[in-house]
């Protein structure tokens, strides 16, 4: 009994070679397990980061119809990052880092002040009034959505018809002025907001394919 008791101590002792070497059986025959769901997380987190890509592309596309899309990519990036964003699975969040987020941010705020400037500018050098440049933005949301149709290749065609929205809705404006200004000087302010549509449009398109892609390296390395 007493060499019975001492066997089973010694087996348990850390410090005991028995009990070495049947910890290192144990971690061996669970190599396999934690190399599958190293494999398995690994999957998970490629299947995420390409369905954001998509996403994020898809949001991309709302800028030339005069939504939020870089913003839209913006946020779609922060809820990602967090824990536990899509419930009842085990996919795991997306780590961008608030650095790169923050870029990406400072980003946005420029091609939104590059997308106000130069509306502002394009109108102001055509001679606009107040009601022309509101009447050029409204005109710039509605022909991109409405207007498209008109040139059906996308992305080209929605600049198209928000352009052709911006001329429109500037000539309306211009012609609901109280005093009437020559047909020339109408057309002139019309022409000026469309140019100036047409820059803000092509540099928040810009913006969009940068931030796009930082937040597309992102979501595959970090």
């Amino acid at each position: 009994h007493v060499t019975f008791t001492q066997t089973h101590s010694l087996e348990h002792d850390p410090e005991h070679p028995a009990a070495t070497a049947g910890g290192k059986r144990t971690r061996t025959a669970n190599a396999p397990a934690r190399a599958r769901l190293a494999r398995s997380m690994e999957w998970q987190s490629y299947v995420m980061a390409t369905l954001f890509s998509l996403v994020a592309l898809a949001c991309r596309g709302l800028i030339p119809i005069g939504l939020p899309g870089l913003w839209a990519m913006i946020g779609f990036a922060a809820l990602a990052q967090l824990p536990g964003t899509i419930p009842l699975t085990s996919a795991p969040s997306i780590h961008f880092g608030w650095t790169l987020l923050g870029v990406c941010t400072a980003i946005g705020v420029a091609a939104e002040l590059v997308e106000a400037v130069a509306g502002a500018a394009g109108a102001k050098y055509g001679g606009a009034t107040r009601r022309g440049m509101v009447g050029a933005f409204a005109g710039g949301v509605v022909g991109a959505i409405f207007f498209t149709g008109l040139l059906p290749i996308p992305i080209v065609g929605t600049i198209f018809g928000g352009l052709a929205g911006s001329f429109a809705g500037a000539w309306i404006g211009e012609a609901s002025a109280e005093h009437q200004r020559h047909p020339n000087e109408k057309f002139r302010a019309a022409l000026g907001a469309a140019a100036g549509k047409l820059a803000g449009t092509f540099g928040k398109l810009a913006a969009g394919v940068v931030i796009w892609l930082l937040l597309v390296y992102g979501a595959f390395t970090n």
